[in-house]
């Protein structure tokens, strides 16, 4: 938003407006999320805490996510459903976030159902792998609507909210997330997973990814160098 847009002009009191970039509303979400998975995924803090707690960091790291991803939603474009008024990169935008959100739900789902199995069955394999495959795949699916978004970031309402540097570690980060979706489901013949390191490689490397896009994800607000000065955008 330029100065002009926030209200014509500098504000009274001297001061000229300056700029600084500070951390997205919902990257605080996604980063504290990524963490989630990040040290779910550890073999040695699995053996550590086991298999119950190991469950709730997963179900909590889900949790920031969604929370995150409803932010995100709620921010893409101002409006609540993509409509004829608004641009390409503005509708792309809206629907890469509502299928990450979507994405989110499942995981939500997912991790809620492993949590149930710990309790009650700790040794059981594969418990909510469905909706985890579901939410891997609307991540994906959620990625390239963002990649193609960012091509034309510069139309966007907020063209802060798309960069290469986030949508490309983001879709990376998608891919790990399915290779771990793949890694992770259990073979009904041998009752064993597939590949437990694709499994616990494909989460921990996703969430990485997802955690450096979110820290380094920054928005652009507009100051004034005065006293008791307050943001022109938040």
């Amino acid at each position: 938003m330029s100065t002009s847009e926030a209200g014509g002009s500098p504000p009274a009191g001297g001061g000229a407006p300056t700029g600084r970039r500070r951390l997205r509303r919902e990257a605080w979400g996604f980063a504290i999320g990524s963490l989630c998975f990040l040290v779910g995924a550890l073999p040695w803090y699995a053996d550590a805490v086991g298999p119950v707690w190991t469950a709730i960091t997963f179900l909590v790291g889900s949790i920031f996510f969604t929370l995150a991803a409803f932010i995100q939603l709620s921010l893409s474009g101002r409006v609540q459903q993509p409509t004829s008024d608004l641009g390409r990169a503005d509708r792309l935008d809206w629907w890469a976030a509502a299928v990450q959100f979507g994405g989110t739900i499942a995981f939500n789902v997912s991790t809620g159902v492993a949590l149930g199995a710990a309790i009650a069955q700790p040794d059981l394999l594969g418990a909510g792998w469905r909706p985890d495959a579901i939410g891997s795949i609307a991540f994906l699916v959620s990625s390239g609507l963002a990649l193609v978004a960012t091509r034309d970031r510069g139309e966007l309402w907020d063209p802060d909210a798309r960069t290469w540097h986030g949508s490309v570690l983001g879709a990376l980060g998608s891919v790990l997330f399915a290779v771990s979706a793949v890694g992770a489901y259990v073979d009904p013949v041998t009752s064993t997973l597939v590949n437990a390191l694709w499994a616990n490689a494909g989460t921990a490397l996703g969430a990485i990814c997802f955690l450096v896009a979110a820290v380094v994800s920054r928005r652009a607000e507009l100051l004034v160098e005065h006293e008791g000065a307050t943001p022109i955008r938040s």
